[in-house]
């Protein structure tokens, strides 16, 4: 009996309907801040104090009045030294203060005169080389962050200069959100597991499974809490008892195989027996089919078999979906307009996505096998070029890179 051909769903289509989906996860953590790399904030760090805290040195040097310094060749008596860290007393009229960088400027002073402009005079005083202006070399306070200001707004992914941020404004502890927990399984009685079967005793029509390694690791650097329930045997009741099994304690279940339309796979009537499934066809190539549904309260997501196309569809539709379970908002990869060096003739009905990498001198080179089953292509490149249906390349055409470290990240 033949299925009845489905439509192509646009790719930002697909997207959107899947983040529909993605209510941020109820719960939220308190963690160290030595320890948040890469959590997302679940609330608004604000400010308590400015910083700087008071207006400070920016130069090793000379705290002045430049109303004492009319000329070059002034000679000032040194007053008092300021080191960081200390307060120095108002600056008595007609002196010089000895400062350091960091170290809070004298009341009184309004200029700082960096120390390759001074010359120290014995005993005691320093000859001033340089006429200096009114504020110069001078951080003010709150010049980085005034107090009461929202300093990291709930949705941040923390990388770590967010975390010096909320360290500078005192925060030891932040509220993040809680790790989305994933249950990871494959399907399919060809896969074998490397260590398992060595390479010269594989059965005919054997394949390592190496979509379990890349998108455990992908999920571990988006936070995840990954439980790893191995290769599901083809089997319906397996299927099944696998699915209910990871429905009770986690919140998304990621497979990768047995999601093309027509299949005679069990993923869909397994989770349809448990929930509900949308089998998706995707104009992307690689990439094209793709499940959505829900198993019992838990989300489901089905990647193709095939490793490039799992890799990727991953990259740009689960990587956004996982960020927006954590409360990000902004989760759509960002593109740059790069030359290709490269002919590509061949237009696709499809969006298509080009293993590339950048040369230092020659814009993008492309990998010379696009096939959806050659990982070499995702090992080999540093991103892809995201090409239009319908659209064709020649050597010299701007086209739009999209760096595998963002889509990774």
């Amino acid at each position: 009996m033949s299925m009845k051909k489905q439509p192509l769903k646009p790719l930002d289509d697909a997207l959107a309907e899947l983040l529909a989906h993605a209510a941020p996860l109820p719960g939220t953590d308190t963690v160290a801040t030595f320890d948040a790399d890469g959590r997302v904030l679940a609330q608004d760090c604000t400010s308590a104090l400015h910083v700087p805290p008071q207006d400070n040195s920016s130069m090793d040097g000379y705290a002045v009045r430049c109303a004492d310094v009319a000329a070059p060749g002034t000679v000032l008596p040194v007053s008092q030294r300021i080191a960081a860290g200390s307060a120095g007393e108002p600056l008595t009229p007609g002196t010089a203060a000895r400062i350091f960088t960091g170290a809070p400027v004298p009341p009184g002073a309004n200029a700082i005169l960096m120390q390759e402009d001074c010359e120290a005079v014995e005993p005691g005083s320093v000859r001033i080389h340089a006429v200096p202006q009114p504020g110069q070399w001078i951080r003010r306070a709150g010049e980085d962050i005034t107090r009461g200001a929202v300093v990291l707004a709930t949705g941040t992914r923390l990388s770590p200069a967010e975390l010096g941020l909320a360290a500078s404004i005192g925060l030891h502890q932040l509220p993040v959100a809680r790790r989305p927990r994933v249950a990871l399984f494959s399907t399919g009685d060809e896969l074998v597991m490397p260590g398992e079967v060595p390479p010269d005793q594989m059965r005919p029509g054997a394949i390592y499974n190496s979509n379990r390694f890349f998108l455990r690791a992908m999920l571990l650097r988006l936070g995840c809490e990954v439980t790893d329930f191995g290769i599901v045997p083809d089997r319906r009741e397996a299927t099944i008892a696998a699915l209910r099994d990871a429905s009770s304690a986690h919140d998304l279940i990621l497979t990768s195989g047995g999601v093309s339309v027509g299949e005679e796979d069990h993923i869909k009537p397994a989770v349809e027996s448990l929930g509900r499934l949308d089998l998706w066809q995707i104009a992307m190539k690689p990439g094209k089919p793709f499940a959505y549904g829900t198993v019992g309260s838990t989300h489901f997501v089905g990647l193709p078999g095939n490793p490039v196309s799992s890799f990727l569809t991953f990259a740009l539709l689960v990587r956004p979906f996982v960020l927006r379970l954590q409360g990000v908002q902004e989760v759509a990869p960002k593109s740059i307009a790069v030359t290709a060096r490269f002919d590509w003739p061949r237009a696709d009905k499809r969006r298509e996505f080009l293993r590339v990498r950048r040369h230092p001198q020659r814009g993008l080179e492309l990998f010379s096998n696009q096939s959806s089953g050659v990982l070499t292509s995702a090992a080999w490149g540093d991103g892809v070029v995201d090409n239009p249906a319908g659209q064709t390349i020649a050597a010299g055409d701007t086209v739009q890179y999209i760096a595998f470290s963002d889509l990774l990240s």
